[in-house]
């Protein structure tokens, strides 16, 4: 019995190395790093270089007004747009921004990464199309929920 729990660890273990390798490592935390840098200092090439061209951005936001939850999107094209404008006054960031970024799963093609930044969290799902790794999709939220209102 032990030898096949070992078998099946050593198994699963060399199936987990073939599906990350150190540079994917390196390269999906490059592309979760240019996601918010490119706000913290407007970059808006910065900011495409990371995106999937369908990429799709989520959260959670309620009507102050109905009381009802409601779902917003942005895309790839919006988050150029917001690199290019939103912080351009230098004010929306502290001096020394948080920015940790924590891989959740990664196999050969797709990664979940968990990005906490100062006032917000945001959970990625990146993929690896024609040898490159970018962010598909984001679903996102403040850290103080009643900013949602």
């Amino acid at each position: 019995m032990k030898k096949y729990l070992l078998l099946i660890a050593i198994a699963f273990c060399s199936f987990q190395m073939q599906a990350q390798t150190a540079q994917d490592t390196l390269d999906i935390k490059r592309v979760a790093l240019a996601y918010i840098e490119a706000q913290h200092n407007p970059n808006p090439k910065l900011m495409e270089s990371a995106l999937h061209p369908r990429l799709v951005k989520r959260s959670v936001f309620r009507n102050k007004e109905t009381q009802k939850d409601y779902v917003s999107e942005y895309f790839a094209e919006n988050m150029v747009i917001l690199a290019e404008t939103y912080n351009l006054k230098g004010d929306k960031f502290p001096k020394n921004p948080r920015k940790e970024v924590k891989l959740l799963d990664v196999s050969a093609r797709t990664a979940s990464v968990k990005l906490l930044a100062d006032t917000w969290i945001d959970y990625m799902h990146i993929v690896k199309t024609n040898g490159e790794w970018k962010i598909i999709n984001v679903l996102w939220q403040y850290n103080d929920v009643s900013q949602h209102e």
